[in-house]
């Protein structure tokens, strides 16, 4: 994992010689959030103090099409970009890679991305400003196909940020519920790549530093929505340790990579709008139930309880899918479409049980039928 990580408050400006990686930047950013967090104002100071010119593309929503991809590729090119600032949460920072590689890339159309022998993509500077994906920390870039409504992977060994400053006040404008969400999500990383058969021990170390904090943070949480608090003033003493936890899942899944939680619940979030964190965390009772079956999978589950939680994998996968909070139905034909859209992922053959196409269909028909 080649990614230089700086962390702390103002490590931005604390450091802003390392930003002095040519004339001139595009900034990839979503509409506000860049904005209404302070990351966007510190980078164009930082940058301007350099004598580095710089525009903002800021056209990056939730589950990035590639063609606004593509044409980003397009942007960076117009403002002869030398290198790309990504500021926002996964789909910013998922974005910017593949802006990097578009406008290396000036002759391909959209789709030739997931082909081989690009040129090398632009560099990457990534400040996340959730603590949740890791992408800031790894090469995948999780796009959007216009035409199909899929999501579909690009990687790249050359896209791993070259930066990620990690700092903790970018993400204190970031509200309960997607604080929540995007926990959810870093920990859904943690415990999928910690069964994986690509895990290491080295790999495995992160997971469980990284779920120690998420689970206990998200139980605290907990009894902060029920009490009558400022959530984000109550929320402020965890957003270091949510921002390094959700770091440390980025780099154990860059190791071993995720399970079938997050290629199902891709489907939720696609069509019916759950955020991406809670349609990952929906799954983990179905994803320890499978598991459980297998002799290595049983072993690994308690393990990683007994060390992250003190709670057994049934305990553990019960609160995850309670702090997610999915209330949702799904036609038979949702269901028959939702699996087709997922049958090819890789993810499946990342634990120790793998599904089927009918054990696909029957855990939706369990949760949302």
């Amino acid at each position: 994992m080649p990614t230089k990580i700086i962390s702390g408050r103002d490590c931005v400006k604390n450091n802003a010689k390392l930003m002095a990686m040519g004339k001139s930047c595009l900034i990839v950013s979503g509409r506000n959030s860049a904005r209404a967090c302070g990351a966007l104002a510190d980078v164009t100071e930082v940058l301007e103090s350099l004598g580095i010119s710089w525009s903002v593309y800021d056209k990056i929503m939730e589950n990035p099409l590639v063609s606004t991809c593509h044409e980003g590729g397009q942007a960076a090119r117009d403002a002869k970009a030398d290198f790309i600032v990504a500021i926002g949460g996964g789909s910013p920072l998922d974005a910017a890679k593949a802006i990097a590689a578009y406008a290396a890339n000036p002759d391909i159309a959209p789709l030739d991305i997931y082909g081989d022998d690009l040129a090398e993509p632009l560099p990457i500077i990534a400040i996340p400003t959730t603590a949740g994906t890791g992408s800031e920390v790894n090469y995948y870039s999780v796009l959007t196909i216009d035409e199909k409504n899929v999501k579909k992977t690009y990687k790249n060994s050359k896209s791993y940020p070259r930066i990620a400053f990690l700092d903790p006040k970018y993400t204190e404008s970031l509200g309960l519920d997607y604080t929540v969400s995007t926990a959810l999500d870093a920990f859904c990383h943690c415990i999928e790549a910690y069964l994986s058969p690509k895990a290491t021990e080295i790999s495995r170390e992160f997971a469980t530093h990284g779920a120690k904090k998420l689970y206990r943070v998200l139980a605290d949480i907990e009894k902060l929505s029920a009490a009558d608090c400022d959530a984000l003033e109550a929320l402020k003493p965890y957003r270091e340790e949510l921002l390094t936890a959700a770091c440390a899942g980025g780099i154990t899944i860059n190791t071993a990579g995720t399970g079938f939680n997050h290629p199902l619940g891709y489907n939720l979030t696609l069509y019916k709008g759950i955020p991406h964190g809670r349609a990952c965390g929906v799954f983990m009772s179905e994803y320890v139930a499978y598991n459980m079956k297998h002799p290595e999978g049983a072993r690994l589950l308690c393990e990683f309880c007994s060390s992250v939680c003190g709670d057994s994998p049934e305990v553990m996968a019960a609160n995850i899918v309670r702090w997610s909070n999915v209330d949702a139905k799904l036609t038979a034909d949702e269901i028959e479409l939702y699996v087709n859209n997922v049958k090819g992922a890789g993810n499946y053959a990342n634990s120790p049980y793998v599904i089927n196409d009918d054990e696909k269909k029957a855990i939706y028909v369990k949760l949302f039928a």
